[in-house]
């Protein structure tokens, strides 16, 4: 345990660093005691019924091809019941791609002209589940055959978090902060890193990232305007991937404002109540009056979709259905028809740095698990849906 020793001193400054070195010490005590140096996440087996789903076949089709010896039987056979990692679920993508005769079918990836997807999830309202779609788009994307790439853009990391790389205990790898910084950036690709999850990818965060807002407030070189900083760094790494998503701060500074110049899509996230319907019109209000800026400084500013995403949507609640009918009175299809539900087994996986693709179904109450997967499976199906319509696919 952390001995608990009296404040040092009264004054602001000194009392502001002892409470954060105790903090952080007991931070990075409960961090190690609860993930060992020596061990790395992990995801979970996926079941036949479940494999069947994601690769969009019949469990009798599975059989079949396995019978036949066209995908290898997984290592994992219990009691005649096959179990699938994620990267065997990939080996099967790229294996039933090439005898497809529908070319995409499993591996949905884009192809010649087609432009790489570019979304940021952006509020400057805290809670509004910014991280928490993010992660769970990640992971939907993923187990699709989309190469993916999460870019957090949040000094506070809980996306790197979420991915398997702990900020909070010595990570001393390179960050986004290192690819767009003035003085002698890295090459992104030397920044983006495999994660545990085959086909995603993070560039990942850390306190170190919020420098970029002081730097780029005394910057004046017209020659690298922070707006472009985000976007030529993913220009070095967009032949590795599909989709992008970038996760923002809390704050409409200066990595937000780069985020929107290089984004090809924006979704704003925001909760059901007047306060956070109040916030995020401010924020929109302030973001147009930025865009306007850097667009006279240069900037080109297209999005394909700009989306509202309803989250932590609660059906039986009155109150925030009445406010979420009025957004959709308001603007229309500007607002997602699917909604991410406020459910326990979203919390409960969160609260693990997961999400709700990585718990097994049998470890929570069946009903709360699938109304939870459901929603989210929706939420990512519309997003590829817009994807899909980018690329000009049917």
């Amino acid at each position: 345990m952390i001995p608990v020793t009296p404040l040092a001193s009264e004054k602001p400054s000194a009392l502001a660093t002892d409470i954060s070195e105790r903090l952080n010490a007991a931070i990075r005590e409960h961090l190690l005691s609860a993930f060992a140096p020596d061990s790395t996440k992990s995801l979970r087996s996926f079941s036949a019924p479940e494999a069947a789903e994601l690769l969009g076949v019949s469990g009798q089709f599975m059989r079949k091809v396995h019978a036949e010896g066209t995908i290898p039987e997984p290592e994992d056979v219990r009691g005649g019941r096959r179990y699938y990692t994620a990267q065997e679920i990939w080996n099967a993508r790229e294996i039933l791609e090439k005898s497809s005769r529908k070319k995409g079918r499993y591996l949905p990836r884009r192809s010649g002209d087609e432009k790489l997807q570019v979304w940021q999830l952006m509020n400057f309202k805290g809670g509004s589940s910014k991280s928490t779609t993010t992660i769970h788009l990640a992971h939907y994307f993923a187990l699709r055959g989309y190469r993916v790439l999460v870019v957090d853009l949040d000094p506070q990391g809980s996306l790197t978090s979420m991915c398997g790389i702990s900020p909070e205990i010595d990570f001393d790898g390179l960050t986004v902060y290192d690819a767009i910084r003035y003085d002698d950036p890295v090459s992104m690709a030397d920044v983006v890193v495999p994660t545990y999850f085959p086909g995603l990818s993070i560039a990942p965060s850390r306190l170190m990232l919020s420098e970029f807002e002081t730097e780029s407030a005394v910057h004046s070189d017209p020659d690298q305007p922070f707006f472009t900083r985000i976007r030529n760094a993913l220009s070095q790494v967009e032949d590795d991937f599909d989709l992008v998503l970038m996760d923002s701060p809390p704050q409409l500074g200066f990595l937000t404002i780069a985020g929107m110049a290089a984004a090809s899509s924006l979704i704003v996230p925001l909760t059901p109540s007047m306060l956070d319907v109040s916030s995020t019109a401010q924020f929109l209000e302030l973001a147009g009056a930025y865009m306007g800026v850097i667009e006279d400084a240069g900037a080109s500013l297209q999005y394909d979709h700009f989306k509202f995403l309803i989250t932590r949507d609660e059906p039986t609640d009155v109150p925030s259905q009445q406010l979420t009918s009025f957004m959709r009175a308001l603007f229309q299809d500007r607002v997602m028809s699917a909604t991410a539900l406020k459910s326990t087994a979203i919390s409960d996986a969160t609260m693990l740095k997961q999400s709700i693709y990585e718990v097994v179904r049998s470890e929570m109450t069946r009903a709360t698990y699938d109304r939870a997967k459901g929603s989210l499976d929706a939420v990512g199906h519309e997003v590829e849906t817009m994807i899909q319509q980018s690329w000009g696919r049917q």
